[in-house]
């Protein structure tokens, strides 16, 4: 391992400081709470430094999850991240309704499966991570993240093809 000092992060920072501020954004309900969040995943990186893998992002998104899932625990009321209902608000620039339908079917299925599913499906499918990145992310082994993958896609195909529950009822989370 190379020397860590303030060359490195700083490189690490300006490579991978996008990532993690796209991976807020999409599970956090605005730009200052995504950057906020990368702001810390950063100083856990300084402190971390020795242990950053060579191949630093599915790590990154590690101490993400963490750092959200922390705060959504300091907070007891849960979490203000950004739900998958506000998928549903179409930008006004959309000009085609043919071409959102099948995007919001999407969200509106994805958004009735268990956090847990949902969190491979965006690890893998937004943030573009394989199966073993997704593990590291995770912190489970490979063999574990592609059993959850292909269960959440199972679940996630049957979400498509099946009416949403009446609004207000939400599925009961399912952890297999």
């Amino acid at each position: 391992m190379s020397e860590r000092g303030e060359d490195w992060f700083t490189k690490l920072y300006a490579a991978r400081y996008p990532d993690i501020v796209r991976y807020g954004m999409r599970r956090l309900p605005d730009a200052d709470s995504a950057a906020e969040l990368a702001q810390d995943v950063f100083v856990v990186v300084w402190r971390r430094r020795g242990e950053v893998p060579e191949r630093a992002l599915p790590w990154l998104y590690a101490v993400a999850r963490h750092v959200v899932a922390n705060r959504w625990r300091s907070r007891r009321g849960g979490p203000s991240l950004l739900t998958l209902a506000e998928a549903d608000h179409v930008p006004a620039r959309i000009v085609e309704p043919d071409a959102v339908a099948p995007v919001l079917d999407l969200h509106r299925a994805l958004r009735r499966l268990p956090e847990f599913d949902q969190e491979i499906l965006r690890l893998v499918g937004w943030e573009d991570l394989s199966v073993a990145d997704a593990a590291v992310a995770l912190g489970c082994t490979r063999s574990a993240a592609a059993v959850r993958l292909h269960r959440a896609r199972r679940r996630l195909r049957s979400a498509l093809t099946t009416p949403a529950p009446a609004r207000g009822v939400r599925p009961a989370s399912t952890h297999v």
